[in-house]
Parts: C-alpha cells; sequence; structure tokens
C-alpha cells in the first residue's frame, strides 16, 4: 500500500459514505479486509483508522473479536454492526458464530451449522465435523441471497488458488471457514467480509419488517457499538492502587499470608471468631450449610436454612449469628477476592482487567468476568483514579420504574419521574409513605403477590392501570411459553414447560420483570456509547460499567466538562429512546478521586 489512504480512496469510488454498511474482517497479523456488494480489498489497520475517520461507514463485524484485534493496534472504531449482537436481539439466547447465525439467516437448521470449536477424539473430527467436512465438495458454491445488488461470491467462479468457497452446496458455512479458515489467505479474508456484509443487510431486512416497531435497527446500533466499548474495558482495565488493595485485604482478612501454613493458621483464626460464640463443646465447619445449621440450632437459632437475609433476624440478639455473617464478609473475600485475585487480575500497570461482553444473552445486561461486576464494596476504596486524572461516577437514578413509565406508555406514572424522586408522587397517589410506594413498585414489576410487597402492590392497579396491564401481560405470555420481546426488539426465551405450577408462576416473573431489565440495559448502552463518543473529545474514557452506573476515567482539568457531558448525553439518549419525551429520566453524577468517594 502506497499510503494510509488507499482504503479511502477505494470506499468512495464505491460509493461508500457516512454511516453506510461496510464489510470488515481483521486477521491474526493485523491485515484487514472491507468489502461492499462485489468489491473488496486488503489493507492496513492505519488505513482503516484512517477510514473511519474520514468517512465514517458502519463497519460490520462478525463479533467483538474483530474490534479486540483492532483494539490491540490502537485502532478505535466509532461505530459498528456486530452480527453477533444482532444475532442475539433478535433470535435471543447466547450462541451467535458466524455459522449458527448463517443458518438462521438462511433458514437453514441452526443444531446442524458446524460448530467454531469441534470436539475431537484423538485429534480427529467427531462424526458429524467429518460427515460436513466431507461433504463440502472441491468447487464453491454458488452465490449466497444477499440483497439486491448480488453481493455473493461470483457465480460460480473457483476462488484464487482452487480455493472452496465459503458456502457448501448445502447452503450452510463450510466447517473450515468457521473455525479459522477464514484468514488463511488474503482473498479469504475479503469472502469473510463480504459474508459478513450479506449477513448484516439480511439480518437489517428483518428488523425493518417490524420488530420492536422499527426501534430495533437503533438498539442494533447501540449494543454493536457496546461490543466496540467492551473491547476497549478489557484492554483499558480499571485504575486500582496496589498498595490500597493490599490495605483493605488486610483490614479484612489478616496480612499477606508468607505460606500455605501461615495462610491454614489466618483461617483458622477466622472460623475461631464465630466459633468462640458457639456452646460449650459444640464445633461445626463453617463451609458446611448443613453443620452451620446444626450449630445454630444448638445455640437455640432455628431456621430452615442459612441464607444471609434470613439470618439477619438474628444478629442483634444472637452474637454467634452476627460474628457468623461478619465471618462469611470476610471468607468471601478471603477465597474470592484476596490476594491470589489481586495477583491474577491486578496488571503491572495497575489496571483491573476482565473480559467484557455487551449482552448476557438474556434480558442484555453488560457482564464482565474477573470480578469486575461482583467486587466488595470495600474494595472500591482501592479504585483510584490515575495521576492527573479524577472519575466522573454516574448512576441512573430509579432507572427501572421510569423505564416501565416509558415503555408501558402510562401518563400517570410519566407524570411521576418528572420528580426529582419519583416515588414521593407515587406515594401521594398510593396514599402510602415513600418507602411503601417503593415497595409497591418493586412488588409490580418483580410480581410479587404476597406479604407487604403483594398488599402494596395491589394499589398500584387503580393508580397505575396501564403500567400493570403492560406488566400483566407480559406475566400471561410468559406463563403461556410465548417468546417476549424488549422495547427494543430484543427476544426473551420462553420455555413452555408446565409440569409444575410453581414453575409457571416464576416464568410469570421472569417475564415480567425481563422487560423492564432488557428495556432498561438497552437505554444504558445507548447513554454509554453516546457517553463514549461525545466524551473523546475531553480525553475521557469510560472504565466500568456496573448495571445502571458509569465510571467515567478523565483528564483532572476536564473532570467538570466531563461530568456536565454525562448529563447532557443522558438527555440526547432521552431524546432517542422515549422520543415522546414525557418521562424524565435522572443521573447522580459526582467527580471523585476514589471510587469510594461517590454516594
Amino acid at each position: 500500500m502506497t499510503s494510509d489512504r488507499e482504503l479511502v480512496t477505494r470506499l468512495r469510488e464505491a460509493g461508500v459514505g457516512r454511516g453506510d454498511l461496510a464489510g470488515l474482517a481483521v486477521a491474526g497479523d493485523g491485515t484487514v479486509a472491507v468489502a461492499c456488494g462485489e468489491r473488496g480489498w486488503v489493507g492496513s489497520a492505519g488505513e482503516l483508522a484512517r477510514a473511519d475517520e474520514e468517512i465514517r461507514p458502519r463497519w460490520v463485524t462478525w463479533s467483538q473479536e474483530t474490534a479486540q484485534l483492532l483494539v490491540a493496534r490502537d485502532v478505535r472504531l466509532a461505530t459498528c454492526w456486530d452480527v453477533a449482537a444482532a444475532h442475539r436481539l433478535l433470535f435471543g439466547g447466547w450462541r451467535a458464530d458466524p455459522g449458527f447465525v448463517w443458518a438462521h439467516l438462511h433458514g437453514l437448521p441452526p443444531d446442524r451449522a458446524p460448530s467454531p470449536a469441534p470436539a475431537k477424539r484423538g485429534g480427529e473430527l467427531d462424526l458429524f465435523d467429518a460427515a460436513l467436512e466431507a461433504a463440502a465438495p472441491e468447487s464453491p458454491a454458488t452465490a449466497v441471497a444477499g440483497g439486491a445488488d448480488g453481493g455473493g461470491p461470483a457465480g460460480g467462479a473457483e476462488p484464487a488458488g482452487g480455493d472452496a468457497g465459503a458456502v457448501g452446496v448445502d447452503g450452510f458455512l463450510r466447517a473450515e471457514w468457521v473455525r479459522g479458515g477464514w484468514a488463511d489467505t488474503a482473498e479469504r479474508l475479503v469472502e469473510w467480509a463480504r459474508l459478513a456484509w450479506q449477513a448484516a443487510r439480511l439480518q437489517r431486512a428483518l428488523l425493518g419488517d417490524g420488530a420492536a416497531g422499527g426501534r430495533g435497527v437503533a438498539t442494533v446500533r447501540s449494543e454493536s457499538t457496546a461490543e466496540l466499548l467492551c473491547a476497549e474495558l478489557a484492554a483499558d482495565g480499571l485504575p486500582m492502587d496496589a498498595d490500597a488493595a493490599e490495605r483493605v485485604l488486610a483490614a479484612i482478612i489478616g496480612p499477606r499470608p508468607r505460606g500455605d501454613a501461615e495462610a491454614a493458621a489466618m483461617r483458622a483464626a477466622r472460623d475461631g471468631a464465630v466459633l468462640r460464640h458457639a456452646p460449650g463443646g459444640v464445633t461445626a465447619d463453617l463451609r458446611s450449610p448443613v453443620q452451620v445449621r446444626s450449630l445454630l440450632s444448638a445455640a437455640g437459632v432455628d431456621v430452615p436454612d442459612t441464607r444471609a437475609w434470613r439470618l439477619e433476624e438474628f444478629k442483634d440478639a444472637s452474637p454467634l449469628v452476627a460474628a457468623l455473617l461478619e465471618w462469611r464478609k470476610a471468607e468471601r473475600i478471603a477465597t474470592t477476592y484476596g490476594y491470589g485475585w489481586l495477583d491474577e487480575q491486578l496488571g503491572a500497570d495497575g489496571r483491573l482487567r476482565g473480559a467484557w461482553t455487551g449482552s448476557d444473552g438474556a434480558a442484555g445486561r453488560m457482564t464482565a468476568s474477573g470480578g469486575l461486576h461482583n467486587m466488595p464494596a470495600a474494595m472500591r476504596q482501592a479504585v483510584i483514579a490515575a495521576p492527573g486524572h479524577l472519575f466522573v461516577r454516574a448512576d441512573l437514578g430509579q432507572i427501572e420504574p421510569r423505564v416501565l413509565a416509558a415503555v408501558s406508555g402510562d401518563q400517570a406514572l410519566a407524570a411521576a419521574t418528572r420528580a426529582e424522586d419519583m416515588y414521593s408522587p407515587v406515594a401521594a397517589e398510593l396514599g402510602v409513605d415513600r418507602p411503601t410506594a417503593k415497595v409497591a413498585m418493586i412488588a409490580a414489576m418483580y410480581g410479587q403477590t404476597t406479604g407487604h410487597g403483594g398488599v402494596a402492590g395491589r394499589r398500584m392497579r387503580a393508580a397505575y392501570p396501564v403500567a400493570m396491564g403492560y406488566l400483566d401481560s407480559a406475566d400471561r405470555s410468559a406463563r403461556a411459553g410465548r417468546d417476549l420481546r424488549t422495547h427494543g426488539g430484543r427476544l426473551v426465551r420462553m420455555s413452555a414447560d408446565t409440569t409444575s405450577a410453581a414453575r409457571v408462576a416464576a416464568r410469570g416473573r421472569y417475564g415480567r420483570n425481563a422487560l423492564i431489565q432488557g428495556a432498561a440495559a438497552e437505554l444504558f448502552k445507548m447513554w454509554a456509547v453516546t457517553v463514549r463518543a461525545r466524551g473523546a473529545a475531553l480525553g475521557a474514557r469510560i472504565v466500568l460499567c456496573l448495571h445502571d452506573e458509569l465510571l467515567v476515567h478523565v483528564p483532572g482539568e476536564q473532570a467538570a466538562a466531563a461530568a456536565e457531558l454525562t448529563v447532557g448525553c443522558l438527555a440526547e439518549t432521552a431524546r432517542r429512546w422515549a422520543p415522546r419525551g414525557d418521562v424524565r429520566f435522572v443521573a447522580d453524577v459526582s467527580v471523585v478521586r476514589s471510587w469510594a468517594e461517590a454516594k
């Protein structure tokens, strides 16, 4: 390539403009292939970065793996259409490898699609995979359906080098290709980009047929960009001060042990702090629920199980229970978030890293490994901004009830969202105090029908019939085993198993809540990717997405501007996500040096 503008020139010659779909594939060595219809080119990561900056097409990728390869080469795309993310939205579930997606889009049995990582016996393919390989012809498949402009492999022509095409005579993608063979040659790389482009066009057509009333396309775009953000979160990591983390751990579980013997002694000491409250001569393995229950019984505390919430009511009256609850907190940190976790997950650069995904495959929440989503609150003291930087912490307020108002179209509930604390007007409407109003709202969304929550929830029906009708409809559909779709178009699968009345009821409760959690996740990710885009000019980078909370790492002199920007981005997102404009969304925003300082 003569310059980093070569790909820009090729795309412009092909008439590709801002927002147009352009298939993209990236090999492990950084070679880039771009394809639009019959045309395709090979270039470098630098050329791709220039094309993204100057043209800004919507790059079509098979999955987040493409973004990971690019981020490793310091290329961060502005937008994309992630085929896997779109598939999970359209068809539900988690599996979204290219062969599986291709089968769905072409009406083929998905269970016959070749897996990306076949089971092997003695280094050989299993019988099913071997049969697929044997059925693959030596000549390429005919053109694949991909739109009116004929975007498929050249009709029947043998690819360069006598290579068999990506699609077999049975219509499935060939097993060799989905297992990495797509990157073997430049020609294959271009073809892989072209197939991604075709898949995106087919997905776009399905969304255009009415999924979520046309909102599906917008959702796919934000969900796809969220996958770009996930690749960046995994690469950047969460700033954490190693010395501060060690101090937090030492205060809870003791200093770092110098060997197995010392670790065992510290463990015994933690156990002893509980067992000293046991009746004389009684001992137990505190890690065994059965033995703990016997221990409690001997102390006069009879409980059907040893769940923490059940024990809470006894902690003031029983020193044994109080010590046991404190022991559990320390034990969780010692075994899951102790020194071993710190050594494994915290890099030498002071960044805590884990793998991120933009959707959990169910309601669609972002998830992370490495303890990033379940970190004990005490460890937040060690999450400290890098020198010269600060955090902007932004947390959506009362997001689920506000989302319920938006997706249900209940005007009375929408009116309540205009208050900073929407539970106050709800309480006035129900004629109860604020805590009871909050319980009523939660009971409505989670399907609680008994106890204090159930009584309060029944008052909601008269006050907010439209919202309750929306939730009840989801409940009925889920109980009947009918799949649901969120506000943004995500399919939430429902099993039709009706063997147990309790399971049917639980499925109904799951369905009513999944629609609210799913819609809230869609709103949150649209907000996050908007902050990602607008914050770039300030040097602001998102370093954590935790349920409804953003943690943005920003140069200190830009912190105030970044805080204001997050609020503006929420307003922008709300206008796009809930265009009626009758629901107010709020965020608690603060500028802090340590995550623990945020309230």
